[in-house]
């Protein structure tokens, strides 16, 4: 059954390409890329603790539909702010976006490469020196929330979950690489991001939902279910929903602030990195980086000969052929 993550290749060398660290307060970000099949690169940027202190939780970051995602200042904030509460950070582009244009978001396959590179960033966090493989987590909005909730259930690594704006009874994403293959309707078997959100159970997992998209009626409708299924489980103290009725689809603030507390939580992360006086969430010592700073492949830095530049060479590699 060609075209399921159940035909996946031996993992390759990943062979880290990494430049440009620039130490911030409290905080480095680096550029990054990793082969995650041969010739077919992963970009983006790696955000780590100055005082590493004896063990880092391992936090991965995808972003939704929106060129330079991984690099605008709202996914900044988020990166340097739980690196500087003591986790190694990931964010990398999803494909058809950022420095992965070569591979478009289109394409049929997309849903199950742009996942098997995700189960490569996961390679790739742990093998970083330091970073627990007991404490890892995902957390990103909008499309980045579908990977987030698809990853928690397809790779038992991840402990920690927290899809923003995403998990929604009744809408799937719209795209092939968000519902493709199809997950969702596939002969006489079905399901919705529901379900598979709730898959992630007993291990803790956050739902941010809001009142200006498909996630308004997270409080009434998805959220119980999903308590519902960790209640069965015994785990119900596992599950959460942060909903902000007068907010819409974004990973503002408010939201970050309410990701940040349940990561501190169940990740053993120090909050009191990114906390005022009064107890407040305080980004304000995080530096935003302009785009072209955060780019991987550049005039010094090019892009491999043997990169692979479409998406149909890359499909081929994920089955082997």
């Amino acid at each position: 059954r060609g075209g399921q993550l159940e035909t996946l290749p031996t993992p390759s060398s990943l062979n880290p390409i990494r430049h440009s660290r620039r130490e911030m307060d409290g905080y480095s970000v680096e550029n990054v890329a990793i082969e995650a099949l041969p010739g077919f690169f992963v970009t983006g940027n790696l955000y780590l603790p100055l005082d590493r202190g004896q063990s880092l939780a391992g936090i991965l970051a995808p972003h939704g539909h929106m060129q330079n995602k991984r690099r605008v200042h709202f996914t900044q904030y988020r990166c340097a702010a739980m690196a500087r509460m003591g986790a190694a950070v990931f964010a990398w582009d999803m494909l058809g976006y950022g420095e992965s244009t070569h591979c478009s978001h289109k394409h049929p396959q997309a849903f199950r490469l742009q996942t098997y590179s995700s189960l490569r960033a996961v390679d790739f966090i742990l093998s970083l020196e330091g970073v627990d493989p007991d404490r890892l987590a995902v957390t990103g909005a909008s499309g980045g929330g579908t990977q987030s909730f698809i990853l928690a259930a397809v790779d038992p690594r991840i402990d920690v979950a927290a899809p923003v704006v995403q998990v929604s009874a009744h809408f799937y994403g719209g795209c092939v690489c968000e519902s493709g293959m199809p997950i969702h309707v596939h002969g006489d078997f079905e399901t919705n991001n529901v379900e598979i959100a709730a898959s992630f159970a007993p291990k803790p997992l956050l739902l941010v939902s809001n009142g200006q998209d498909w996630t308004s009626n997270t409080p009434e409708v998805e959220f119980p279910f999903v308590k519902k299924i960790y209640r069965l489980l015994g785990a119900e103290e596992n599950v959460e929903n942060a909903h902000f009725p007068d907010e819409g689809h974004d990973y503002g603030p408010s939201k970050r602030a309410a990701v940040y507390r349940f990561f501190a939580r169940h990740l053993d992360l120090n909050l009191d990195q990114i906390e005022d006086a009064s107890g407040k969430i305080d980004e304000s010592m995080i530096t935003i980086l302009k785009p072209d700073e955060l780019a991987v492949f550049n005039d010094a830095h090019p892009r491999p000969s043997h990169a692979v530049e479409d998406c149909d060479a890359a499909v081929r590699l994920l089955d082997g052929s």
